[in-house]
């Protein structure tokens, strides 16, 4: 026996208009359709059919999760401080943390993510090897402080996740744990009926190594990521690498001064000079913990600060402001060059090689500097990928150029390593007898931005149009108005019901025909049965949502139909 849903009972109110603050496809149509409702800047409330379809998204990765042996566990949202505090992440977050005081003066946070919390469940509950490996999992309400919560559920400051931690003895146990989760994902998204690229991705504030993300292609996508066309590289953007190719080749001239006046940016520089962008090379100062740093990459390529970001994570990054340049003599703003910068860190984008030649500041007001090696005339402290990629970029795998794509990240694998299980020191007892450091991964999906993601990438002109594994029913079934067709559609739908159908039925009195159509078409269940003119004589017809096919069958052969 399924549940039968009469809309003349449910609390749904659907829209004609979408919200004036709706910017994206699937948070104009999901506040219509009636599944939510904004509560506050980036909080919000799951109606009725809303939950249904939260629901549905997380008992595919229940079953999933619970396939490959993972134990579910459910772990507070109130969080103390003091672990946050020992893995650092306490800092790191920054603002991105909602902190909070008990009335005794306790400090807290809203957990964003649960490493530090699961490790001490482990370290409390496995004293052995014997009691490894263990994958533990939950499906919890999480919170970051966003600055700017916008395309609805897509980026909220209260969110549903699923988030496990696989724990294991060795590398190659965690490579195992790794491999599990991730055919499990491709089964949950497979199932979930989306489109998705797995990409390389980098690790950031979680930490650890090897990191894969799961992308939904969507157009309101925050991330970006590239795709090669001939072969099987797929990355965010943040990931992909480019090598380091020395330049051999003939002695270059000595350094030349240039007098270049008021050409402190790459443009003026390049058009007084007549040179092109890409001949000169720009040095961008920024503040890493404080320290001033310059990073150099081709005049035609801007800085990723996101990117550098990653790179030299845990440490804050920021700009360099005006006040930074007062007393620093050996610094001259908008003509800093390599070359003489002294005890200032430099980093370099790997396009910088060792026998490549620029045009650069000279380190005095108004004056560059030509002929400048790279390996001659200064040294390069660290090659980072920091540039900003670019559509046609060389794939690092095979050499074609890569193509940009838009996306939503709806899952996350890490390998995380040691580094939780070293804060804490959670060890068990080896075979030797001796303790033996345990290794991590994390893994996670957005449970509540799947339902954003997944009607991003099905909706239509008309509305939403789920899959029958996340809808909110199997099936709509529509009285057209009169007495005799609400009354066959009641009956229609509890025989549906009782073979296991799981129906909406639209029986709401004093709704025109034309409205209910078009709401039926709005929440976007996959099959639309319809009460309509050949009532009388017990004919239906049926809708597939998807397609717009239509075709007309008795009550019996509905029946069969949709319980096949």
């Amino acid at each position: 026996m399924a549940q039968v849903q009469r809309m003349s009972r449910l609390m749904v109110k659907t829209l004609r208009d979408d919200p004036a603050d709706a910017e994206t496809l699937s948070h104009k149509l999901l506040v219509r359709a009636g599944y939510v409702r904004r509560n506050s800047a980036g909080i919000w409330t799951w109606l009725p059919l809303g939950k249904k379809v939260l629901d549905n998204i997380s008992r595919v990765v229940r079953e999933e999760m619970d396939a490959i042996g993972a134990q579910e566990v459910l772990l507070p949202a109130l969080l103390p401080k003091e672990p946050y505090e020992a893995s650092a992440r306490w800092e790191e977050y920054g603002d991105l943390l909602f902190r909070l005081k008990d009335r005794k003066g306790g400090e807290y946070l809203l957990g964003p993510t649960h490493e530090e919390i699961f490790t001490l469940v482990v370290k409390d509950q496995v004293a052995s090897y014997k009691d490894l490996p263990v994958m533990l999992y939950q499906i919890q309400t999480k919170y970051r402080d966003e600055a700017r919560p916008r395309s609805g559920i897509l980026r909220g400051r209260e969110f549903q996740m699923k988030d496990s931690y696989s724990f294991d003895t060795t590398d190659e146990g965690l490579a195992e744990s790794y491999r599990l989760h991730r055919e499990a994902y491709q089964r949950i998204f497979e199932r979930l009926g989306m489109d998705y690229r797995i990409v390389s991705a980098v690790s950031g504030a979680m930490g650890g190594s090897a990191s894969e993300e799961f992308l939904a292609p969507a157009a309101a996508g925050e991330d970006t990521f590239v795709d090669c066309p001939a072969c099987d590289y797929a990355a965010n953007t943040e990931a992909v690498t480019f090598a380091l190719k020395p330049v051999e080749g003939a002695e270059q001239p000595a350094i030349e001064e240039l007098d270049t006046p008021d050409t402190p940016t790459i443009e003026t520089l390049a058009e007084h000079l007549g040179v092109p962008a890409s001949a000169t090379l720009k040095n961008l100062l920024v503040k890493v913990d404080g320290e001033i740093v310059a990073v150099g990459v081709p005049g035609d390529r801007e800085v990723d600060l996101g990117k550098l970001g990653e790179h030299l994570a845990p440490a804050v990054v920021e700009l360099v402001t005006a006040e930074d340049f007062e007393g620093r003599d050996d610094l001259v703003r908008g003509y800093v060059g390599p070359q003489g910068l002294g005890k200032v860190r430099y980093i370099a984008d790997p396009r910088v090689a060792p026998g490549t030649s620029w045009i650069t500041g000279a380190n005095k007001q108004d004056k560059h500097a030509k002929n400048v090696v790279c390996g001659r005339d200064f040294e390069v402290d660290d090659y980072l990928d920091v540039v900003v990629v670019e559509e046609g970029d060389p794939c690092p795998k095979c050499g074609t150029g890569l193509k940009l794509d838009r996306a939503i990240e709806i899952g996350h694998i890490f390998q995380l390593g040691r580094k939780y299980a070293d804060t804490f020191q959670l060890d068990v007892l080896g075979q030797n007898g001796k303790p033996v450091r345990v290794t991590m991964g994390s893994y996670g999906i957005g449970v509540s931005r799947a339902v954003a993601a997944i009607a991003e990438q099905t909706a239509d002109e008309q509305g939403l149009c789920w899959s029958r594994e996340v809808a909110p029913a199997d099936v709509h079934v529509v009285a057209a108005g009169k007495a005799l067709q609400t009354e066959l559609a009641l009956d229609v739908s509890e025989k549906l019901g009782a073979a296991g159908v799981r129906v909406l039925v639209d029986d709401r009195a004093g709704v025109s025909p034309g409205v209910k159509f078009t709401d039926a078409e709005l929440i976007g269940v996959p099959n639309i049965l319809v009460a309509g003119r050949r009532s009388a004589e017990g004919v239906l017809e049926l809708k597939d949502r998807r397609t717009g096919e239509r075709e007309e069958l008795t009550v019996e052969e509905a029946i069969a139909r949709l319980t096949a």
